[in-house]
């Protein structure tokens, strides 16, 4: 089925299909797909707060530890994002994200038990497989609540997950690795245990809480009510990929997210490592340090964006994509100065600077892409995009900075696993973000027509 022959099935959604659902219920299932995200970044991003304890008690130097902590969970969880997203396009998307989130949350706690190097990734493996299912089926369940016109803002919102969880993944986990603070006491009542041990129990838990709550509170929709979409049984992957080909916009879009990822969630696995050889931090100084820019800087962004884009000037889709072209262009600009200087105090300010960067495209793109997608391709659309963009951030990311500071500390003859060999590695990272701007510049071109022939609706 090609791109023009789909739209000819296609039907506009009915009145009544539009109003079934009341605004209060959408924005709950807004809530609650947030909270999904929140616990998927910070179980999945914990992992570099504690990252330099964990190579410690192991013994690995840097390429074995992102081998050991960060790269087998990333295979896993975009190779297992195919099949669980062809589920979630024809079955019961709040059963499966019910599923995946006790599933990731409970081997996320067994991460905290394991006493050696193979047994901790073989642990990351499964939490890489839960979440592999949580995401997709989120974007898809949300653009069945929320029309075309409101959802770049609603995924915007959904986003607010990212610099969440991202702060219970570096102040939280910090403080929790340290000993302080209620967190810590938490987690020696329920795990019976202290250090980095502790992170991933008390971030484990409450998923499988959240897991329960989602199956009894949330009802599933019906698939494409909100907009023109085909009568016929949900086109095969073949099919889906060729007409996703067929959209350049959202191919490019695709390309300039993954660059995003690679840049902002690239650089930060190593940050926290970075701050606590450059100036001698605990993993809870790192934290507390990077934390508040996560919670504070990123939601700002995040909620500040999700206002802008709401607004009437940014009707036309591409004026959106301009806008996310020149905020991660600029922010490139102090990521390069954070591993180049040798001060705290200007390093503090450039952060300030780089991490709400690294949020405030995450919704806009995600509620592009859903309007680039016909209903019932969404997750595969959206599986497409965390595939490409979590290779970036999640396996080439980790690996080569690992790599890159492995190999700079044989040639220059410094001591292994040094601050000198890591800040060139992050150094060679941090212009990536340059090109992402460019694909985001770049993929407006066949926006417009794009929209149309996906959903249906045209941008007046």
């Amino acid at each position: 089925m090609d791109n023009e022959q789909y739209m000819k099935n296609a039907t506009p959604a009915t009145e009544a299909e539009q109003n079934t659902t009341s605004m209060a219920v959408r924005w709950y299932i807004l809530i609650m797909m947030c909270m999904v995200y929140t616990l998927s970044i910070a179980d999945r991003y914990c992992i570099s707060t504690v990252l330099e304890p964990i190579r410690i008690e192991f013994g690995l130097n840097d390429t074995q530890v992102s081998l050991a902590a960060g790269i087998p969970l990333a295979i896993f969880y975009v190779v297992f994002g195919f099949p669980l997203s062809w589920l979630i396009d024809r079955g019961n998307r709040r059963n499966i994200i019910s599923i995946c989130i006790v599933v990731w949350s409970a081997m996320t706690m067994l991460c905290g038990k394991a006493r050696f190097a193979l047994a901790f990734m073989l642990a990351r493996i499964g939490v890489g497989i839960g979440e592999a299912g949580g995401t997709p089926g989120a974007n898809s369940i949300l653009s069945d609540y929320f029309t075309a016109r409101l959802r770049p803002m609603a995924l915007t919102v959904f986003s607010l997950g990212a610099p969440i969880g991202a702060y219970l993944a570096a102040s939280f986990a910090g403080d929790v690795a340290d000993g302080h603070g209620w967190a810590a006491h938490t987690a020696t009542a329920v795990a019976g245990t202290h250090g980095w041990r502790s992170v991933f129990i008390v971030l484990g838990a409450p998923g499988v809480i959240a897991g329960l709550l989602i199956y009894f509170t949330v009802r599933e929709p019906k698939r494409g009510q909100l907009d023109r979409k085909s009568d016929e049984a949900t086109p095969g992957l073949l099919e889906t990929f060729r007409f996703l080909w067929g959209q350049k916009s959202a191919v490019k879009s695709m390309l300039a997210s993954a660059i995003t990822a690679f840049w902002g969630w690239g650089l930060m696995y190593f940050t926290p490592t970075f701050l606590q050889r450059t100036y001698a931090m605990t993993p809870g100084e790192a934290g507390n340090l990077t934390g508040p820019m996560h919670l504070y800087g990123g939601i700002a962004a995040t909620v500040f964006t999700s206002w802008l884009i709401a607004q009437p000037w940014f009707k036309d889709p591409r004026r959106i994509t301009w806008l996310m072209g020149w905020g991660v262009g600029l922010a490139t600009i102090p990521s390069i100065i954070i591993y180049s200087t040798h001060s705290l105090v200007l390093a503090k300010a450039m952060l300030w600077i780089f991490v709400p960067s690294i949020y405030f495209y995450i919704g806009p793109c995600f509620g592009i892409l859903n309007n680039l997608s016909p209903p019932p391709m969404r997750a595969i659309f959206c599986a497409t995009t965390l595939f490409v963009a979590n290779f970036g951030n999640l396996i080439l990311a980790p690996a080569m900075g690992g790599l890159l500071s492995d190999i700079s500390a044989q040639v220059f003859q410094w001591n292994p696993s040094s601050a000198q060999s890591l800040r060139l590695a992050l150094l060679c990272i941090a212009p990536s973000g340059f090109l992402s701007a460019y694909y985001f510049f770049t993929c407006t071109r066949t926006m417009l027509e794009d929209q149309e022939r996906a959903i249906g609706i045209p941008v007046t």
